[in-house]
């Protein structure tokens, strides 16, 4: 433990990085502001649903407790990740931060409805504050982990457990009629392009998060 409150003595006593840190944090909070009137905007305008070749050839499965706990799970982690390495906080944050803006866009591009018949979500959990229903292309859920695989490619049991977690989420969205298949689908390739505009973006960052 003393080993690590001086790493954190180190880094926060250094004026460059301290000023990444709360960039990170600014950005990542308005992100998820700009995401919550995006959803919002886009669920009040959704027009009508589609057919897809998925959810219009698949029953809903009660997949609650996956989506729920699923998404606690991953965030917790997410959040253990980022404080047992404060060197790699401000990257991850902006990136993070990145994707939600950018999704927010993508999501008020085109007002689709969801399909007619999907899953509930639980009231009471704070996960159906995040979620609106109108927020579907590209799939957050999805995308999120698979960003995390990217940011964390160099170490390969990180790498294959974000990996893992983004298919079973895709699938769990799938099978609960939450997004259409093309949300899921595309959310990988979309992902992967905001990973290498955060490289770009956060440069110096990113060269922090590589060091030991």
């Amino acid at each position: 433990m003393k080993a690590k409150a001086l790493i954190y003595r180190e880094h926060f006593s250094n004026k460059t990085y301290l000023l990444s840190f709360i960039t990170a944090i600014i950005l990542f909070t308005a992100s998820l502001f700009i995401n919550f009137y995006a959803g919002t905007y886009a669920t009040e305008n959704a027009s009508n649903t589609v057919t897809d070749i998925i959810l219009s050839n698949t029953r809903i499965y009660d997949l609650n407790a996956i989506f729920i706990y699923g998404t606690y799970a991953f965030w917790t982690f997410f959040t253990f990740l980022c404080l047992w390495q404060p060197q790699k906080i401000p990257f991850t944050l902006k990136s993070v931060a990145l994707f939600i803006v950018i999704r927010s866009i993508f999501i008020n591009m085109t007002h689709i409805a969801p399909m007619a018949n999907h899953l509930i979500l639980d009231a009471n959990s704070w996960i159906s504050s995040f979620t609106f229903g109108g927020d579907l292309f590209f799939s957050g859920h999805t995308g999120t982990p698979f960003l995390m695989a990217l940011i964390y490619w160099d170490n390969k049991y990180l790498r294959y457990l974000f990996i893992s977690i983004a298919i079973i989420f895709g699938i769990t969205v799938l099978l609960t009629h939450l997004h259409y298949t093309i949300d899921v689908f595309s959310a990988f390739f979309i992902t992967y392009t905001i990973y290498h505009l955060a490289v770009k973006f956060f440069k110096d960052d990113r060269e922090l998060f590589l060091r030991i």
